[in-house]
């Protein structure tokens, strides 16, 4: 069955109806009344499939036949039908949530009989690893602090949705990225920009040690691979695999170790309110502020669209405006002026 209009977020998402009942009920509220002929033709469906969504959201209290023509539906007033639907689902949500704080309670008691050794759980296989990592993000309640550097091996950043469903809500995300993303055009700053727009906070650094999600710091997460000798030991080639580190010294350390990273890594420097009032003009505070990750000149010129020559055309131009003679006094003139 095939529908080709949009779903109803509230109505799939929140109250649990699929995307074919939730594109039906809105069609019936848009509707005096509909039969399954009608609804077919507007969602694109067969006859067959559109009344047994009918039938079926007619079963939930969310549609009822006319009493001239039982062939006919008609919406029940949202109101009432959605409300009572809505109602249940807090009442779930409720429950679910005195549950999960017995759980976590069993949970820190249990956790505080294991081993001082037993503080790292392995998690096999690259769909496992997925699975985890989007989960973590969406049970954060605060922070996501993560190192991203090549090869990606589990999750491209646009199959990673959790990290956008996680800043919606405000979690903060602080991400230190490899600067071989930007370098080998692997990652576009307007990504990044758009990412920080968004609400995350990104620096780079020239050398990421890890691959690792540090979740409210209380977990922490390293993906890894390991390349074996698969005639040797009869193992696939490449495993893929991660390990989960509970409280404990190790998972100080990693905190430890981002903190430091951290604090070393260039931020993400973008064009000032004051780029304008300096006469500069906005693509040149985008070449200042790739020059300041550390890109090359070519690098700039790959990730802005521009020729090599014309980026250092306009560095040069740049240093004419601040009059300075050296790169390194453009960043500093750059930094103090407000360029970027």
């Amino acid at each position: 069955m095939k529908f080709i209009r949009r779903e109803d977020a509230m109505l799939s998402d929140v109250l649990g109806l699929t995307k074919s009942q939730s594109l039906a009920y809105r069609e019936l509220v848009a509707s005096p009344s509909l039969d399954a002929a009608e609804l077919a033709h507007r969602l694109g469906c067969d006859p067959g499939d559109a009344l047994d969504v009918l039938r079926t959201l007619e079963n939930h209290g969310l549609a009822a036949r006319q009493s001239a023509d039982d062939s006919r539906f008609q919406a029940a007033p949202p109101e009432i039908a959605l409300g009572a639907l809505l109602a249940r689902r807090k009442d779930e949500i409720r429950a679910a949530q005195v549950e999960l704080i017995e759980l976590e309670e069993d949970f820190r008691r249990s956790s505080a009989l294991r081993p001082a050794t037993d503080v790292v759980d392995v998690v096999r296989g690259a769909d496992a690893v997925k699975h985890r990592i989007m989960q973590l993000q969406l049970g954060a309640r605060e922070t996501v602090e993560s190192f991203t550097k090549p090869p990606v091996f589990v999750m491209s950043a646009e199959d990673n949705t959790a990290e956008d469903q996680a800043v919606a809500r405000g979690v903060r995300y602080r991400v230190v990225v490899d600067r071989v993303f930007l370098d080998t055009g692997m990652m576009r700053v307007d990504d990044v920009a758009e990412a920080i727009e968004n609400g995350e906070e990104v620096r780079f650094s020239e050398r990421v040690p890890i691959k690792l999600f540090i979740i409210d710091r209380r977990l922490a997460f390293v993906p890894i691979q390991t390349v074996v000798d698969a005639e040797d030991s009869g193992l696939t080639p490449d495993l893929v695999g991660a390990l989960i580190i509970h409280p404990s010294g190790l998972l100080d350390a990693l905190i430890a170790l981002f903190d430091a990273v951290w604090r070393d890594a260039t931020p993400f420097a973008r064009p000032g309110e004051q780029a304008g009032a300096a006469d500069l003009e906005y693509q040149d505070a985008r070449i200042l502020g790739l020059m300041l990750v550390g890109l090359t000149d070519q690098s700039v010129a790959n990730q802005l669209g521009l020729s090599l020559r014309t980026v250092q055309r306009r560095v040069k131009v740049l240093m004419d405006i601040a009059g300075v003679s050296t790169r390194i006094q453009l960043g500093w003139h750059a930094a103090r002026k407000g360029w970027i």
